[in-house]
């Protein structure tokens, strides 16, 4: 496909859940001043749908109560809105809502928009985990965030307003080609 358009928007696509429970990491203080990070019982999350732009490091994402084929349908349509004119392959990992009739509809029904599967356990290969790492870092890591919704809000405000590098095309040997195709 890319060949035939090099115009193609290629992304890699992925979720996360996001808790208000803050994930510790190293940090400096002074000495004798141990920084305080709250501890929430409860295990009430938010989902993320994310996809990064490979070429530009823009990335799409979108929060969400949970995970399944309706609402990873809205994020495609999403995606749709967010390159309207441009043919589109996505890259995503086999999770199960990525999956079903409503999901099958929406690649029906929009050609240009070709979905593909990384291999089986390789979320290694996936530049969105690096993404969700990133934002974790700077959001979610040692926060002070008393509220859910807030701390989401952060974290959906990092995503969509951050450009995000990505070497993954490069390691593959794509940037190195396409100009061969435009």
């Amino acid at each position: 496909m890319a060949q035939n358009a090099p115009q193609t928007v290629i992304l890699a696509e992925d979720e996360a859940g996001l808790y208000l429970q803050a994930t510790t990491t190293s940090v400096w203080y002074p000495v004798g001043q141990t920084p305080v990070v709250r501890v929430v019982p409860g295990r009430e999350k938010v989902c993320f749908y994310g996809t990064l732009n490979l070429l530009t490091g823009q990335e799409v994402a979108m929060q969400s109560p949970l995970m399944n084929s309706e609402v990873t349908a809205q994020h495609l349509y999403q995606i749709l809105r967010t390159f309207p004119d441009d043919p589109i392959l996505l890259l995503w990992d086999r999770a199960h809502w990525h999956r079903g009739a409503t999901v099958e509809q929406v690649l029906k029904d929009n050609p240009r928009l070709e979905a593909m599967f990384f291999p089986v356990a390789s979320p290694n290969l996936n530049p969105q985990e690096q993404v969700w790492k990133a934002t974790r870092t700077a959001v979610s890591h040692n926060h002070g965030e008393p509220h859910l919704p807030e701390l989401a809000a952060h974290f959906e405000d990092h995503l969509n307003s951050t450009t995000f590098p990505c070497s993954f095309l490069d390691f593959y040997g794509f940037t190195a080609v396409r100009p061969m195709f435009i």
